[in-house]
């Protein structure tokens, strides 16, 4: 029997979860991908608490005019301003997990604009 790609992300995602964990010195940075959008949220585990968000359904990422939200492009607009609301705040290193995703296209285009930025993972 053939394992669906919805199976096999969401092994691939329990598998990575039991190994990545966020502390407040060096908290988890968590991305979820959506048809139609991304989602990143930096992630203290241990007090369980959400430090920083940013996704394409901000006020500022809809001002740029994408032609869409489901855009490597749009993407790097997220990573750019989860990058700099973690700097503001005197977050520089941060343990990435991608969800579940492979590490391609809209994930990569994520992580690389936010390392871009000044983040540390």
């Amino acid at each position: 029997m053939k394992i669906s790609s919805k199976t096999a992300t969401q092994a691939r995602h329990k598998r990575v979860r039991k190994k990545v964990i966020g502390t407040l010195d060096k908290p988890r940075f968590s991305v979820f991908r959506s048809h139609n959008h991304i989602y990143a949220q930096i992630i203290d585990d241990t007090a369980h608490r959400t430090l920083v968000a940013s996704s394409t359904l901000e006020d500022s990422i809809k001002q740029l005019n994408l032609s869409s939200t489901a855009t490597c492009t749009a993407s790097a607009q997220v990573g750019q301003m989860i990058a700099q609301k973690c700097l503001e705040k005197g977050i520089v290193n941060v343990v990435f997990d991608r969800g579940g995703k492979l590490y391609h296209g809209r994930v990569k285009a994520l992580a690389e604009a936010a390392r871009q930025t000044g983040l540390n993972f």
